[in-house]
């Protein structure tokens, strides 16, 4: 007697088979970001700059503000019987420029999280008052962004640290006055499109607050889009830091900065090219993958792109 022909496995809720179960949006998305390996490469070091923030009190050989005048534009060196000395030279003041970049980065990466954390926030709760509620509200936040927008974002951050003085906390307030904007337009955007769709039309006939609508209906929605232009805003608010404070006006001294590290080493550029070169290269490292992971988020979270 022939036996029965073996049936496929179903779900336990008696839906499709495990191997045919649709993709969940976000699984297809981190699969198609996974498979683009530039941006897989740029996201993997990204987490080492990160580890190397949170970490520099662990790895960094030296305090990096010890200086000694007799090591003074020391060259890169490396002790022949293995131990600590310093890999990439000293500056004018005798500091290891080594642990100088690892506590730069975790004040780069601080600022940039820090920014686009509280900026992402305010510009996210703008963009969907101005976009869903529309009239008088949509109108005083869109002039507002204009006015913003209307002035060159480093002239701006420039004239408030001039006003409030240099400072961590005054260089986040001043990147943030303005940083909000962007995010702002882009969930402006999505809201005024999502508001006339299926779902929001029914939450609307069963009686939802209009607060509901906005934070439990469309913001689940428009995340990705969010998310994409505040990683690629880091690498902004990185550059934008590092131009404050090599103009003197970001983080002061002792505290390292990248930025202020470019500009301790202008003046030795000919004699000791490496005090100005290898912060400079970090901003183009940290910066260029951030830009790049962004790209990769963008088109890994735009299902136009996904095809």
């Amino acid at each position: 007697m022939s036996q029965p022909a073996p049936t496929p496995a179903t779900a336990p809720n008696g839906g499709l088979p495990a191997a045919e179960r649709p993709e969940s949006p976000l699984h297809a998305s981190l699969a198609t970001f996974r498979a683009n390996r530039l941006s897989l490469g740029a996201a993997i070091l990204i987490l080492v700059f990160a580890l190397i923030a949170i970490l520099a009190p662990l790895i960094a050989p030296h305090d990096p503000a010890d200086g000694d005048l007799l090591r003074r534009l020391q060259p890169p060196a490396w002790r022949p019987d293995g131990e600590w000395s310093y890999l990439l030279g000293c500056d004018a003041l005798g500091r290891d420029i080594l642990s100088r970049l690892i506590y730069g980065a975790r004040v780069s990466m601080m600022i940039g999280l820090i920014v686009i954390s509280i900026s992402a926030t305010i510009g996210t709760l703008a963009g969907l008052a101005a976009g869903y509620l529309g009239g008088i509200t949509d109108t005083l936040i869109s002039r507002l962004v204009d006015t913003l927008l209307s002035f060159p974002y480093l002239v701006f951050a420039i004239g408030l640290m001039a006003m409030m003085g240099p400072g961590l906390h005054n260089i986040i307030l001043a990147l943030v006055y303005k940083e909000w904007v962007f995010s702002c337009r882009v969930v402006r955007g999505a809201t005024l499109a999502a508001r006339e769709l299926e779902y929001v039309e029914a939450a609307r006939a069963l009686g939802c607050t209009r607060a509901h609508i906005m934070l439990r209906e469309i913001l689940p929605n428009i995340l990705s889009p969010v998310l994409v232009v505040a990683t690629f805003r880091m690498a902004y608010i990185i550059i934008m830091e590092a131009s404050l404070s090599f103009l003197g006006l970001g983080v002061q001294p002792p505290t390292p900065s990248w930025g202020s590290m470019v500009a301790d080493g202008r003046e030795h550029l000919l004699e000791a090219w490496w005090v100005a070169t290898l912060p400079g290269f970090a901003i183009l490292a940290l910066v260029l993958a951030i830009n790049v992971a962004s790209q990769g988020l963008r088109d890994a979270f735009d299902p136009r792109l996904r095809g």
